[in-house]
């Protein structure tokens, strides 16, 4: 994290980051209790962190662990075991295996089918301290290129490069260093060409990687660029080809907005201004009305019923690389308007008018402590992080005194009363050089001291090293944990001829033969699974005829997203929810946890089960619209209807285990009163879990 001055508190609007702890990704809920609206935070750290260790030394001579315990579900399906779990953690609420006359107990079955290994501990949960240094002091006044070292500390000594410094590891990389990742990385796609268009490119690839998918390229194209395949979703893609529903979704402002978007009228909170949310303070605190959490549950229900799919994966990718937490302390007032006026505005459009939007939004100034640099006092939090996390990446050319001198060259931007402003008697005036950027910097006339912060923001997202850290990124969301080289080149050097424009890019990748080869190749996220879930089980945004809203001040529709969302909190993952600026990993093996694993098996028995009447659920009978008569053929039917394809041979008769009849066994709709059981072990199946 970034040498920082750290000034004393100010009022509650204006507060820095200060997110809560995350909840583990083990799946045991988040043990904190969310503030009223508009109240300070209780924490008393404002920003920073403490050092991340790399996770990998922790396996380090380790010997492999035993076999028992849940198995792994990574791209080539069932595989090795894994450690031990704790007393405690087994698989909660699934059915007694001690019922008289089952030869196969229905928890030993899910656990062979679809269990996981636990190798990284947690993988999401990072531990926060603060971690203040010294102040600035003998600065090269009008120069900040002067080759005085002034900053630096013994941990993280001036000039040296950060990789080798580094106080923590980036993410993907660091947890693709373990044992499990080494084995991921000898099954990627192998290298490719780009193609005239996606079919083309579709066609003329032959999948050549271990996977327990079916090789289907539609189905392939359906996982990756939504957040779950449906049937409509696959009759869609078939009548219009591949390629013009990938054109259709990258012009998404011409679909119809879908009945679950059009319900978001409902959580009122999502249609304010961040006037109005400061001006309504009062009122909304005794609603208990929480407007961070409310986005969240917007972007969640969008997930689910948007027909704007590939949109919103690229608002969810945007929003890790790109990462301001909805919980810090602020949120509640300023990330809404983040969301839609830097991340959905640009998602498709260009990367450096989104970090330049960013870099003058009152969420990002203040989550990352800028509005409190100044030119006598300056803070590297938002300096450092828009080269380490946001632009070039942590080993993308800069060192300490780019760190510095991009800080001195921010100056003068914060926040009042609810909107930027720049302080130009705050703006530190002198010449700058930042990787190979350089402006005299000699005024503090605010159009010029902007016009220049912008021209090296925007410089350094049209950065070579830019272009490569957004493209490994890019192909890590849609191709692979291991993305090949070549691929990364190729799309690396689209983002550079087209200055940062996103949609050239994406064209690139569903045109180059790596794409396509790269089935089964990524594990959906807790967060990802859960919305799958519900996308393919067809539930629908209207309340229950059963439901009774009683006298609650919030509609069915909105207690539902609420109930998801919170689930998703004790999954370890929702929208928008790491707290540090670094957002969620997208490598498996940073969520290969097995209590969140079955957590979500769980919640999949629930939605099976109707249970929560906010919404209209399927009755699991009636998913198969002609169930035939016998136990084994209606496993292939009810998994064609799931996961789009038929399960092995031996994954087939787990699930009959679960059921505890024979393949001959004659079966009604509701496969004699065990049909959410059946259904319940497909979805944990790993051709659910794969994207």
């Amino acid at each position: 994290m970034a040498d920082q001055n750290v000034p004393p508190r100010r009022p509650r609007d204006d507060r820095g980051w200060d997110g809560h702890q995350h909840p583990s990704a083990d799946g045991y809920g988040d043990p904190h209790t969310p503030a009223p609206y508009g109240y300070d935070s209780p924490h008393p750290y404002q920003g920073g962190y403490a050092e991340q260790a790399d996770p990998r030394e922790q396996y380090a001579g380790q010997p492999a662990p035993a076999p028992r315990g849940p198995q792994w579900v990574g791209p080539e399906g069932l595989g090795r075991p894994a450690p031990a779990r704790p007393a405690g953690t087994g698989l909660p609420t699934l059915d007694d295996d001690n019922e008289p006359g089952r030869k196969v107990g229905r928890r030993k079955a899910m656990v062979a089918l679809g269990g996981t290994a636990a190798v990284v501990a947690g993988g999401a949960a990072l531990a926060m301290t603060p971690q203040i240094r010294g102040l600035f002091a003998d600065e090269a006044a009008g120069d900040a290129t002067g080759s005085t070292v002034t900053d630096g500390t013994a941990a993280r000594p001036s000039g040296q490069q950060p990789s080798t410094v580094r106080t923590y590891t980036e993410q993907n990389e660091s947890y693709m260093g373990s044992r499990a990742g080494e084995a991921l990385k000898k099954n990627a796609p192998a290298g490719g060409r780009t193609f005239s268009g996606p079919a083309a490119a579709a066609a003329a690839t032959k999948v050549t990687v271990k996977t327990v998918l079916a090789k289907d390229p539609i189905l392939h194209l359906a996982r990756r660029t939504t957040f779950g395949v449906t049937p409509a979703l696959v009759a869609d893609i078939k009548r219009d080809g591949m390629d013009a529903w990938i054109r259709a979704q990258l012009d998404p402002e011409k679909l119809e907005p879908s009945k679950g978007e059009l319900k978001l009228a409902e959580l009122p909170t999502q249609k304010l201004s961040v006037q109005q949310l400061r001006d309504q303070r009062d009122k909304l605190n005794d609603q208990d009305a929480q407007p961070e959490r409310e986005m969240v549950d917007a972007t969640i229900a969008r997930q689910i019923w948007s027909k704007r799919q590939l949109f919103e994966v690229m608002v969810d990718f945007w929003n890790d690389f790109l990462h301001v937490a909805a919980d810090f302390d602020g949120g509640e007032v300023y990330r809404n308007s983040f969301d839609q006026d830097v991340v959905r505005k640009h998602a498709l459009g260009s990367y450096p008018e989104m970090l330049v939007a960013a870099n003058k939004h009152p969420a990002l100034l203040i989550y990352l402590n800028q509005k409190d640099s100044r030119k006598d006092a300056i803070n590297e939090n938002l300096a450092r992080e828009n080269l380490e996390l946001y632009s070039v990446g942590v080993d993308g050319g800069y060192k300490e005194p780019d760190v510095r001198q991009a800080a001195m060259l921010q100056t003068g931007r914060g926040v009042q009363d609810g909107k930027y402003v720049f302080r130009p008697e705050q703006h530190y005036v002198g010449k700058v050089k930042i990787l190979g950027f350089t402006h005299a910097n000699n005024s503090a006339d605010p159009k010029k001291a902007e016009a220049a912060i912008d021209a090296y923001i925007t410089y350094i997202a049209t950065h070579p090293s830019t272009a490569k850290y957004v493209a490994q990124s890019l192909a890590t969301r849609f191709v692979s944990d291991t993305p090949p080289k070549s691929l990364v080149d190729r799309l690396a050097k689209t983002y550079t001829t087209n200055k940062g424009m996103i949609k050239p890019v994406l064209m690139t990748l569903f045109c180059s033969s790596e794409f396509w080869a790269g089935v089964g190749q990524k594990v959906r996220r807790p967060m990802e699974y859960l919305v799958a879930t519900y996308r393919t089980l067809g539930v629908s945004p209207e309340a229950s005829p059963k439901h009774n809203n009683g006298d609650s001040k919030r509609t069915a529709y909105a207690r539902g997203l609420r109930q998801i969302h919170d689930k998703m909190r004790e999954l370890g993952q929702y929208p928008m929810g790491q707290p540090t600026p670094d957002g969620y990993p997208d490598v498996y093996v940073a969520w290969t946890s097995a209590g969140a694993m079955l957590n979500g098996w769980n919640e999949a028995g629930e939605i099976l089960a109707g249970y929560r009447t906010t919404f209209t659920y399927t009755a699991p009978e009636k998913l198969v619209a002609k169930p035939p008569a016998t136990a084994g053929a209606y496993v292939d039917a009810l998994s064609l209807r799931l996961v789009g394809q038929k399960l092995s041979t031996r994954e087939k008769n787990l699930i009959l285990g679960v059921a505890g009849v024979a393949t001959t066994t004659k079966v009604d709709a509701t496969f004699n009163g065990a049909i959410t059981a059946v259904a319940r072990a497909i979805l944990a199946s790993p051709q659910h879990h794969l994207r």
